[in-house]
This record gives C-alpha cells, sequence and structure tokens, in this order.
C-alpha cells in the first residue's frame, strides 16, 4: 500500500506514524510545510529509516503573511496546489492530511477525487467553528458570513472524506450533527513520540548555557496565534519577579511580547527563537513549570497538542484552557498540573506562584505527567488503529 500523509504543521507525532507505517512494509511519503511558521519534528531522514519512507517539504514561492487574510488565502491555495501535485506524483492508495488550513484542505480533496483516492481527514481542530466564533466578534456582519463559509466548505470536506480521524471524543456529536456519517468516524487521541522525547537533568548543558541556573524558570514553547493571549505571558512575568519566564516562539505575537517586555522593563521575560527538535528535551527539561495558553473560543473545537509533549517531559503543567477542552481534562485526571479560566490570568498566575513555591508539589505533578505519557502514547497500538483503517479502505479501492 501507498501512503501519503499530510501534515502542514510538520509536528512530530504525525512524522512518527509516518515512519511506523513504513515500518510495517507500506511506501510512505510525509509532506509538510516549510514555510509556515511553526516548531517543527524529526523531520529529515535519519539513517535507520525504512527504504520505504520518505519526507517531503515544500515551499511557498514568497515568505508566508500570516497576518492578511486576503494574501494569507492565496498562500493557503497555493500550498494546496502543491500538496496535490505530490498526490499527482505519488500516486498512493490513500492520502491522510491533517491541520491544513481549509482552502489548502480543498485543493488537495479535488485533486484526490479527480483520480479515485480515498481520503482520510485527520481532524485536529474543527477550523471553521473557531473562524466563525472569533471572526464573528472581530468584524460583526462581514466575519460572520466569512465563518458561515468556511463551516459549509469543512462541513462538506469531512461528509465526503472516506473516513474521519478525530482526536476527540467531543467532536463526534458535532460534525455528526453536520451529516458526518458515524460509521466513518474513527477517535484516535493525539500522542507525542515518547523515544524522542526523554527527560534530561534539569541543569542539563543546554539549560546551563541558555538558561538562569538560580531562579526558578517558566517555560511557554510553541505557536502565538488567534487561539491564545500572550498577555497572560505579560502577567505571569510581573506577578512572578523571583522567576524567569521564557518564550519559545516566532511571529508577530512573540515580537509583540519582546517589544512590551523591553518597553515595560520586564527583565525577567525572555522571547527566543524555536529551537530545533533535537534540543526540545534539553529545553523543556530545564523548566521548573510548563505553560499552555488556549482562548475560551477556541476551548471547544482545538486541543493543544503541547500538552502531550509537555507531559513526556515530566514537569507540572500551568494552564489558561478552557475546563471542557480535552487537554484540560487530561491535566486534571492526571493530577500533571493546574488549570485557570482564560478570563482570569490573575488565578493562572496565583497557580504559577504556588507552584513556584511548592517544589514538592512540582515533583508528584511531574511524576503524573510523565506516567501519563508511559501509558498512553503506545506507538504500536495507535499504528494498529490507522492501519485498520487504511487497510479497510485499500480494500474498496
Amino acid at each position: 500500500m501507498r501512503v501519503l500523509v499530510h501534515d502542514y504543521s510538520g509536528h512530530p507525532f504525525q512524522v512518527q506514524l509516518t515512519r511506523k507505517l513504513a515500518l510495517r512494509g507500506m511506501t510512505t511519503r510525509h509532506v509538510f510545510s516549510t514555510s509556515f511558521q511553526t516548531p517543527k519534528g524529526d523531520l529529515e531522514r535519519r539513517n535507520d529509516d525504512p527504504e520505504g519512507f520518505d519526507v517531503v517539504p515544500l515551499s511557498l514561492a514568497e515568505p508566508f503573511v500570516k497576518d492578511s487574510f486576503v494574501r494569507r488565502r492565496s498562500q493557503e491555495i497555493e500550498f494546496g496546489r502543491l500538496v496535490a501535485a505530490q498526490v499527482t506524483e505519488f500516486k498512493p492508495d490513500v492520502v491522510i492530511s491533517s491541520n491544513a488550513p481549509l482552502d489548502c484542505q480543498k485543493m488537495i480533496w479535488r485533486e484526490c477525487t479527480r483520480l479515485g483516492i480515498p481520503k482520510i481527514f485527520w481532524l485536529q481542530d474543527i477550523y471553521s467553528e473557531a473562524i466563525l466564533r472569533i471572526l464573528s466578534k472581530k468584524l460583526p456582519v462581514v466575519g460572520h458570513f466569512v465563518g458561515l463559509h468556511y463551516q459549509r466548505m469543512e462541513y462538506d470536506m469531512l461528509r465526503r472524506a472516506e473516513h474521519v480521524v478525530a482526536i476527540s471524543e467531543d467532536f463526534l456529536p458535532i460534525i455528526t450533527q453536520h451529516g458526518v456519517d458515524p460509521s466513518r468516524t474513527t477517535v484516535v487521541e493525539n500522542w507525542a513520540p515518547l523515544a524522542d522525547l526523554t527527560p534530561q537533568p534539569r541543569d542539563n548543558a543546554w539549560a546551563q548555557e541558555h538558561m538562569s541556573a538560580d531562579r526558578p524558570r517558566v517555560v511557554y514553547s510553541g505557536t502565538l496565534g488567534m487561539k491564545h493571549n500572550p498577555e497572560h505571558l505579560i502577567t505571569i512575568a510581573k506577578s512572578c519577579p523571583e522567576a524567569d519566564v521564557y518564550v519559545f516562539s516566532e511571529g508577530a505575537a512573540a515580537s509583540e511580547v519582546a517589544r512590551r517586555a523591553e518597553r515595560d522593563g520586564i527583565s525577567n521575560l525572555h522571547v527566543r527563537p524555536w529551537i530545533p527538535f533535537k534540543c526540545m528535551p534539553d529545553m523543556l527539561s530545564g523548566a521548573d513549570i510548563l505553560m499552555v495558553l488556549l482562548e475560551e473560543d477556541a476551548g471547544l473545537f482545538s486541543v493543544p497538542s503541547k500538552v502531550l509533549t509537555y507531559a513526556t517531559m515530566g514537569r507540572p503543567i500551568c494552564a489558561s484552557i478552557p475546563e471542557a477542552n480535552l487537554a484540560s481534562q487530561i491535566i486534571t485526571r492526571n493530577e500533571m498540573g493546574l488549570i485557570a479560566a482564560p478570563s482570569r490570568p490573575d488565578v493562572l498566575a496565583q497557580h504559577v506562584r504556588s507552584l513556584i513555591n511548592d517544589p514538592a508539589r512540582r515533583e508528584v505533578m511531574g511524576r503524573g505527567a510523565r506516567a501519563y505519557a508511559e501509558r498512553t502514547f503506545d506507538i504500536e497500538a495507535i499504528t494498529d488503529s490507522f492501519q485498520t483503517i487504511l487497510e479497510q479502505l485499500g480494500s474498496k479501492a
């Protein structure tokens, strides 16, 4: 079987799945965007990779313009055409596509339909619901109609997919209500690649070189976008002057946090670029507390995968996240950290301060996080789930 996996963002766990499918005898190609700004996984071919595994990075002709809706949409369509060209060239038996902006996904779906290739919609976020809520607030009239357009587009593609893999049970009532056949849906919760994310000592060589040695360290790592409120990071830095707050991110929001810190004289807030995936265990292990941000409007339709990466490191998590979100439930059920409502940055800061002052509690929560990861992130069982779906679709092709 030939399988093309498109992961727009280039996250660590998706490429682990593509590798595992290749190890089981499939011929796989993993494609991702080099132009979209976000931390990447291990996307270079390794010496021990199976012969049937290939990675193809795809780049736009010009730098990605994130803050212009019209230009961004045009570039997402352009990228969809690049992926569609890979579909035409590789001639897979099945295509799995995840994290794709909806205009991009539409181009991929169109080519798969033209060639009669079964499609698996790996549903990481219900993008259109977040778009509708956010744009309706920012642009009450125009934004509402734009959101409805994307809502129709997304649910149409979900209905036309031969299978939908959702990352949360919470997504199923929503997509079923919009006509997606429950018999063509499977829930596979996200994970993180345990073998690549082994906890290191707090004061490892990387951390000693890049972080303060004698002060508590609070770390946020990942994208800062519409779903996040970076103002919370400034609040934490101001409320906890005894700690250093490190933000490993890039883009307009990260630059604004850096400008605010400099303007307001917040000397304990440090904004740094993303680091290579191979350095991630050292950086995250250097933290005493790991931070998660997710706005209320995105809370039901997005599950931040950074929670899962954080869990592998055995460090406590402080999260500004809606209570109903799956990530919130994971953190609470497994006693991995503390949760504050997105509307309560003061409570979030209190949580951070309480953990700074309680090393024993941090240790207990860190053990709970790592135990959850070791218990849950079984890549063989996860690959079994995907292989079953692929073989069912392949037998019908």
